[in-house]
């Protein structure tokens, strides 16, 4: 199988799993909505409205929750065994090539350029 990139991997199923799974990482946490969505700078709201399905989580609000939730040994497990902090999705954030991180980032924009021509 080829290895995917930052820019290719399928964010909206790693979002939608994230946001089905807020209140078992929250309570793991112990904290509330209001505290969680303070922590990462949204409001309540949106925190609700993603963990009840109505609003799809933003792939930056996703970085965002990764980063607290990655940063503590009680959640870490938990984000790996739900399938929301994978093997993948881990290797990509280890960037050690620049060249070639810029090169993926340009591709996505490349392949839109061709296709408008």
């Amino acid at each position: 199988m080829e290895q995917g990139t930052l820019f290719s991997i399928d964010r909206s199923s790693y979002t939608k799993r994230m946001a089905q799974n807020l209140p078992v990482l929250r309570a793991s946490l112990g904290v509330s909505q209001a505290n969680l969505a303070e922590i990462i700078g949204v409001t309540r709201q949106t925190l609700s409205a993603a963990e009840a399905g109505t609003r799809e989580l933003s792939w930056g609000n996703f970085i965002s929750l990764l980063f607290v939730f990655t940063q503590n040994e009680q959640t870490l497990p938990l984000l790996r065994s739900l399938g929301i902090y994978t093997e993948e999705l881990d290797s990509m954030f280890h960037i050690t090539n620049l060249k070639s991180l810029r090169e993926q980032s340009s591709s996505p924009k490349k392949a839109r350029e061709r296709e408008t021509k």
